[in-house]
């Protein structure tokens, strides 16, 4: 590398050498040279040769598009590549991935890194046992398996045997399961298939006994879920109506009008019983959940991502499901989350950040619903955040909370909210549970940058219970000792403590390593540990570092948290993300052109933001599935529910805001080296139904189109569409490995990396 260097150099200034040596012979080595440098460049250095030479497609803009927002005239030259089935929009992504796709395949790293990443891949991964009925169900996935398989015995102790195999339903494995519910009884089962990782989900009932399915198939479904009645013979679940045209996830219509309604098993969808409709509120998204105790149906209503209403009926005398429910208003202002946890008799128990950004257990009484009568059976912790709740063995409370970004789980008496106990944790997450209030066990899940996967098993009707290790899972050649996970926590832009995960091997301190900065920071989610081929395999295959902040408009510490970074305050996520990139150079563990930043969906937001806005701090920047356009998100798909974290653009101040960091509308040409654009990848799909692929083919457009004539930009910006795949849920795990086969390739490339193996 240092003969390269040099050999830059001269080439660089030949000149100036020329001049001062005044050595003939050298002079004429030096033209000699120079003339075959590009053929010497392109060996010795191919990653440099290909990220130069590119010649990017020209997409044809459309100036007469214009739009008025607030008295501001903004141009949407790139509006036709809204629309994924023109051939134009269909040719143009086929001549992105004419590009990319040999660009990040046709090398041998590709390969080496593809068999490494199958391999670590390639072990047994579980789920939580679940008990429903008189036997145990969960998922595994024996490694290499597209999809997870779902597996019943009567007993922890009897051979598991296969009860619903999702691979077999396709031959490329795209067709997923999810949104599955086992009625009370635990003899009837209602699953839903996507195809090709779409939203879009189709129902399906089974006889647990039998095996066998019921001939009637529920359509129109998104983001369902069917609450079981108690009598075990239907259950309640939302759809949408029948839409024009397609609706196979490729699409970008508007998801509106969702209603609620009543399937008996057995029947055809057009004789299910119409529950609730709201014409007047087109956005609103309803979640049935029928109580423990089954005389009372509860309604959830959202309308963003944040918030919602709380409405009940009583099934207790309906005589049957006949026709739509008289509901009873228990919350009717959007301003709070809910989520039910049990009840006795009319007495409910709720999860809830109403008056308690940390959240809080409140009861409410519906026979008398009015919030002056509501009572706070667990109070809200000072500090950490109570994640999630549940009841199990009659009248214990397991609370799981978020502290410094770290699991713990707690007991309490449901009776009183009183301490009961602590389960011994390490530093890491929960992040599968199961229990019911019938059944005295649970199983709990918990994981870590460092540790697969390790499910407990406690009994409360033991005499002295205790948590044991019911399912430990072991990766062969995986040492995790050799590792170490540091939580640091640094100052970002206005002051805010801002907290970092960093994760790197123990046995070499050097500094100055490439680093991988993942980020999210929004909706309330938290980026708590979790373990990740992926970022193992970038440590081994570079010597490089993992780094995880926990950046505002996250979860991680409440609704302060989050509200920190959503709406007019967004720019902080932004600010805690590049000076998360700050801290780690300003303390030795990197320099800026060995960052590489990674982030979906909101996260490739804050790729994109980032990159415009502060370039200089990043070598290399992969945006997967993000939200580009940020004037018109809440037109397609699911969009509109995003208002609630990124603001209404017909308010004036949310608009101005929005087109303040917009990635496509804040696109620049460089004016200098410090201005390039870092080398980035922009990843999206066919089928993504959440966040249409025409935010990242928009965004692709105006940067190759603002870099076309510039001199300073040298690295690539490159666009890759993946097909028969969407959002994320439901991959295959054969294409989970090639893209991420695909993202450390590219991250070799930029960064200038070597391989270690």
């Amino acid at each position: 590398m240092k003969t390269l260097r040099l050999l830059n150099q001269v080439a660089n200034s030949s000149s100036i050498l020329s001049r001062e040596l005044q050595i003939p012979r050298l002079q004429t080595q030096l033209k000699s040279f120079l003339s075959n440098w590009s053929k010497y460049r392109r060996l010795a250095m191919p990653e440099a040769q290909e990220s130069i030479n590119f010649q990017y497609p020209e997409a044809r803009r459309d100036e007469s598009v214009v739009e008025e927002f607030h008295g501001v005239k903004i141009a949407d030259p790139y509006r036709w590549l809204e629309d994924p089935d023109s051939e134009e929009t269909q040719a143009y992504v086929e001549k992105q991935n004419k590009i990319s796709q040999p660009f990040l395949e046709g090398c041998d790293e590709w390969k080496k890194l593809n068999e490494k990443l199958t391999k670590r891949w390639n072990y047994p991964k579980y789920s939580c046992p679940f008990k429903h009925g008189n036997r145990y169900f969960f998922y595994m996935n024996t490694g290499l398996q597209n999809q997870d398989v779902l597996y019943v015995q009567n007993s922890l102790e009897d051979e598991p045997k296969v009860f619903l195999d999702p691979n077999l339903l396709s031959k490329d494995g795209t067709t997923a399961l999810v949104g599955s519910r086992f009625s009370d009884d635990g003899n009837l089962f209602a699953y839903g298939l996507s195809q090709s990782g779409s939203d879009w989900t189709k129902l399906r009932m089974r006889d647990v006994n039998t095996g066998v399915d019921f001939p009637e198939v529920l359509e129109h479904c998104k983001f369902v879920t069917a609450s079981w009645t108690k009598d075990n013979k239907g259950f309640f679940y939302a759809r949408y109506p029948v839409a024009e045209g397609k609706a196979d996830g490729s699409e970008t219509a508007a998801n509106e009008n969702q209603k609620l309604y009543y399937h008996v098993v057995g029947e055809s969808q057009d004789k299910d019983v119409l529950i609730a409709e709201f014409p007047e509120e087109p956005s609103w998204r309803l979640t049935p959940e029928v109580s423990d105790c089954g005389k009372y149906l509860m309604l959830f209503i959202m309308k963003g991502c944040k918030d919602m209403l709380l409405y009940f009926s009583n099934l207790g005398n309906s005589g049957g499901i006949k026709g739509k429910l008289d509901f009873v208003k228990v919350v009717s202002e959007f301003d709070s989350d809910y989520d039910y946890i049990t009840n006795e008799g009319s007495i409910f128990s709720f999860r809830t950040n109403k008056c308690a950004p940390n959240y809080r257990i409140v009861n409410i009484d519906f026979e008398n619903p009015a919030i002056d009568n509501w009572k706070t059976l667990i109070e809200e912790h000072p500090k950490n955040v109570l994640d999630w709740s549940n009841c199990v063995n009659k009248d214990k409370l397991v609370l799981a909370y978020i502290d410094d970004v770290k699991s713990v789980l707690q007991v309490h008496s449901l009776h009183d909210g009183s301490f009961i106990s602590t389960f011994k944790l390490e530093i890491g997450t929960i992040v599968g549970f199961s229990g019911k209030k019938k059944y005295s066990e649970m199983f709990y899940h918990f994981v870590s940058f460092l540790t697969p996967g390790i499910i407990y098993h406690y009994d409360f009707a033991k005499e002295e219970p205790q948590a044991v290790i019911f399912r430990q899972v072991k990766i062969e050649n995986f040492d995790n000792s050799l590792y170490k996970v540091d939580q640091v926590f640094y100052e970002s832009k206005d002051g805010e403590r801002i907290p970092m995960f960093v994760v790197q091997k123990k046995a070499d301190d050097q500094v100055e390593k490439p680093c991988l900065l993942y980020g999210y920071g929004g909706f309330n989610v938290c980026v708590q540990p979790f373990f990740s081929i992926t970022g193992l395999v970038f440590i081994d295959s570079f010597d490089g570092i993992l780094a995880y902040p926990n950046i505002r408009g996250g979860g991680e510490y409440g609704e302060r948290w989050h509200n920190s970074g959503r709406l007019l305050k967004k720019q902080n996520v932004f600010d805690d993300f590049q000076y998360a990139a700050k801290h780690l150079v300003e303390s030795g563990r990197t320099r800026y052109k060995k960052i590489a930043i990674h982030g979906g969906s909101n996260g490739g937001l804050l790729v994109g933001a980032c990159i415009n806005q502060r370039p200089d701090l990043f070598g290399a920047a992969v945006s997967q599935v993000g939200v580009m356009d940020m004037l018109r998100f809440h037109k397609f798909t699911v969009g509109r529910a995003w208002v609630s974290d990124y603001g209404d653009v017909e308010q004036k101040e949310h608009f101005e805001n929005l087109y303040k960091y917009s990635p496509l509308h804040n696109v620049h040409t460089p004016k200098s080296e410090k201005e390039e654009y870092p080398a980035t990848l922009v990843l999206t799909a066919d089928h993504d139904d959440r966040v249409s692929p025409l935010h990242s083919l928009k965004f692709v457009a105006e940067l190759h189109h603002a870099i076309k004539d510039c001199e300073f930009q040298k690295n690539p910006l490159l666009l890759r569409v993946y097909s028969k795949t969407g959002h994320g849920a439901g991959k295959p795990t054969a294409k989970k490995i090639d893209e991420a086969t695909d993202i450390l390739t590219f991250m070799f490339k930029a960064l200038k990396l070597k391989l270690t193996f």
